[in-house]
């Protein structure tokens, strides 16, 4: 089991303000910003559903090839949220909201780059 995965962006303000719109349907708010002084004068940001942090994005060079990281949603409607708040904060197109079957029976996600090309999806697995 995946205890937090992280990705770096070059603009961490930018990221940060699309990643709170783009998660808040999903229920993840920021939770943490480390202090520069633990760092190395990098900001760090922290987002989960409370208690704790399982999302990091910090302040550096994007990898490259960009990463891919889906989150689980609750319904099909909050895949259609997402998407619609991510696409409003600045996020690029990547595959709207619907079923991929060619993945299995009730795929249902949504992708959208992030503004350093990460591709960010979410997704449900029920019908």
């Amino acid at each position: 089991m995946i205890d937090h995965v992280g990705l770096s962006v070059s603009d961490p303000k930018l990221s940060r303000s699309f990643y709170e719109q783009a998660l808040a349907p999903l229920g993840y708010q920021l939770l943490s910003e480390i202090p520069t002084q633990f760092t190395g004068g990098k900001i760090v940001l922290g987002f989960s559903t409370p208690p704790k942090p399982d999302f990091w994005v910090t302040e550096g060079t994007p990898q490259t090839p960009r990463l891919h990281v889906a989150f689980r949603a609750e319904s099909r409607a909050a895949v259609d949220a997402f998407y619609a708040a991510a696409i409003a904060a600045g996020g690029r197109d990547n595959g709207p909201p619907g079923p991929r079957p060619h993945y299995h029976a009730h795929y249902y996600g949504a992708f959208v780059l992030d503004p350093d090309g990460h591709n960010i999806e979410a997704v449900i697995h029920t019908p």
